[in-house]
């Protein structure tokens, strides 16, 4: 016997609106899942001449607000197939408490993810894999360090993008939704003082941007 009414109207009855912890649930389920697919094809893709050594993946949390972009991986990030393991990590993690950065809120990548011996080896359909990081992450800001890294990042094609001038430590606008800040090469400033000065002098710019986060 069939119900009176509209069809299907009997099948909202009762029910319960999302919550926004619901909500951000779902939308977490959604980066991880897209995160991994992304995974599986980068460990899959054979257009970089990297033999059988697996790609350098991104880390960090899958719906971070700051996200890290270098250029290419140390050999310390190719021997764990991670980005920022190692002395540019450790140099990170220290960074980030000082400035009061939960690591949790930050997620780390590289523009060429296959260990190449030359860099500019890379596909760049593989590099230009960034652009689909940041569509899945939604940061909030982007740290990009090094000239390199800030060439591929220009070269993206991120909707509504505007260039972003190697000027270190000014905020600078990305997309209507997602700032920059550029920095000096973070592998390149480990060893000499001078360097290191230069890279935090621009790096603890993201903590006053990070201080001025609405709390939502």
């Amino acid at each position: 016997m069939q119900p009176e009414g509209p069809p299907g109207q009997a099948s909202n009855l009762g029910a319960v609106p999302a919550t926004d912890d619901e909500i951000r649930e779902k939308y977490l389920e959604r980066a991880i899942r897209e995160l991994n697919a992304l995974t599986r094809d980068l460990q899959g893709c054979r257009s970089c001449p990297r033999g059988s050594v697996m790609p350098v993946l991104g880390s960090g949390h899958p719906q971070a607000d700051v996200f890290l972009l270098k250029h290419a991986p140390q050999p310390s990030e190719v021997e764990e197939g991670v980005a920022f393991y190692g002395r540019a990590g450790t140099a990170l993690m220290k960074s980030l408490k000082r400035l009061g950065i939960d690591p949790l809120a930050v997620y780390g990548t590289l523009c060429a993810k296959c260990p190449v011996g030359d860099p500019s080896l890379a596909d760049d359909r593989c590099v230009a894999r960034v652009a689909q990081e940041l569509a899945i992450v939604q940061p909030k800001v982007v740290v990009v360090m090094g000239e390199d890294a800030l060439a591929v990042l220009n070269d993206l094609d991120v909707p509504l993008a505007k260039p972003v001038a190697a000027t270190p430590g000014v905020i600078q606008p990305f997309t209507p939704s997602v700032d920059a800040i550029y920095t000096p090469d973070i592998d390149e400033s480990l060893d000499e003082e001078q360097a290191k000065r230069a890279f935090w002098s621009a790096f603890r710019v993201l903590g006053q941007w990070f201080e001025d986060l609405p709390p939502y």
